[in-house]
């Protein structure tokens, strides 16, 4: 295997596609609701990539079967008037390090690329530390244009007292400088929990933006499977921690 490769799985061919990406991020918010679009309108796995930059571990289910690392590229056709596809990114890792970050994110442009990606989305949460009654979407944007079209969707624009950090960031910077615009949404969160209830306020603003339907009544389902697969990776790299500072140390601390 290469440093990173992505796996074919079908051929496919995509009018115009508009690119969304949702990987693991706080509260799991982004990924969340992506999973749910997979599921609810029933989007189809073409590619899967892999990569020497995801966590040095793998995933054991209930059976007892092994699940790798990997990052996943589903398609899904026209929904709306436009007559426009989609490439949604979900997967159950992001990249260990900051070269690793850089790097996947460049590779996955140019996967997205060859299908002539113009236009894409990021979706992720905004942690504020503390309990809400209603959760607030946020953006930000490549350009003035998209920025006025969050405003008229009462999407509140992220202010300069703080970055984007993981792929919802890099993507849409690097995607910029290709001529790929786009758009990151970030639902407030208390960021400690898996938050379906954020999920569902990005899912809202998105179904806006896209002029789609989405139905969002099984996405408690949903948040409980993905709190399941998050404990078990938290599990494994405590252990990896715990390893790696030796048996018998106090101060052992999850950092995620």
């Amino acid at each position: 295997m290469k440093n990173t490769e992505i796996n074919i799985l079908e051929d496919v061919e995509l009018n115009n596609p508009i690119f969304i990406e949702a990987l693991p991020g706080i509260g799991h918010v982004g990924k969340l609701a992506a999973d749910h679009i997979i599921d609810e309108l029933g989007a189809t796995k073409f590619a899967e990539l892999y990569s020497y930059h995801f966590p040095p571990q793998v995933f054991v289910d209930e059976d007892g079967l092994i699940e790798n690392m990997v990052n996943e590229f589903y398609y899904l056709k026209s929904l709306g008037e436009d007559k426009r596809d989609y490439i949604i990114l979900v997967g159950n890792s992001q990249a260990l390090s900051p070269e690793g970050q850089y790097d996947l994110s460049g590779f996955i442009l140019d996967f997205i690329e060859d299908f002539g990606v113009k236009e894409m989305y990021t979706l992720g949460g905004l942690a504020i530390g503390h309990p809400i009654e209603e959760s607030r979407v946020f953006g930000a944007a490549t350009d003035l244009e998209i920025i006025e079209t969050l405003r008229e969707l009462d999407i509140e624009i992220r202010s300069a007292d703080g970055g984007i950090v993981g792929a919802s960031g890099l993507l849409l910077g690097l995607g910029k400088l290709r001529n790929i615009r786009g758009a990151c949404l970030m639902g407030e969160t208390p960021g400690y929990f898996i938050d379906a209830e954020a999920a569902e306020a990005i899912l809202g603003k998105l179904a806006n933006l896209l002029n789609i339907e989405i139905n969002t009544d099984k996405l408690d389902e949903r948040a409980e499977e993905t709190r399941k697969m998050i404990s078990k990776a938290q599990k494994m790299e405590q252990e990896i921690v715990n390893r790696s500072m030796g048996a018998g140390e106090d101060d052992l601390r999850y950092i995620g």
